[in-house]
């Protein structure tokens, strides 16, 4: 059974950084994509920015240019790196492993605030 922890989310200002990483322990064979999921308050959970196992990437167009998604295969771990954070950013971001028959795997959530 994977399990998905995720770090590195917290308070910043606006126009700042921070580095988002999700470890993945155990297997992830079969990996088709990874990445992220944000759900702001109230607001419906959004496909952030995902990466398949062939190492292409896709971004919502609200972060295009801000956000780079990567991969650390060796380490089992994805990053989500976010810079000029906007108070738009604002939300709990959550990684997903989607795998082969397995389907998705989630994990608990890291919660990012960017104060104007």
């Amino acid at each position: 059974q994977v399990q998905l922890v995720e770090s590195g989310g917290g308070l910043v200002q606006a126009g700042g950084s921070l580095r988002l990483s999700c470890a993945a322990s155990g297997s992830i064979f079969g990996l088709i994509s990874t990445g992220w999921y944000r759900q702001a308050s109230e607001k419906q959970r959004e496909l952030v920015a995902s990466i398949t196992a062939g190492g292409s990437s896709t971004y919502t167009d609200s972060v295009k240019g801000r956000f780079t998604i990567s991969r650390d295969n060796a380490k089992n771990t994805v990053y989500l790196q976010m810079t000029s954070l906007k108070p738009e950013d604002t939300a709990v971001y959550y990684c997903y492993v989607h795998r082969r028959v397995l389907g998705n795997t989630w994990g608990q959530g890291t919660q990012v605030t960017v104060s104007s």
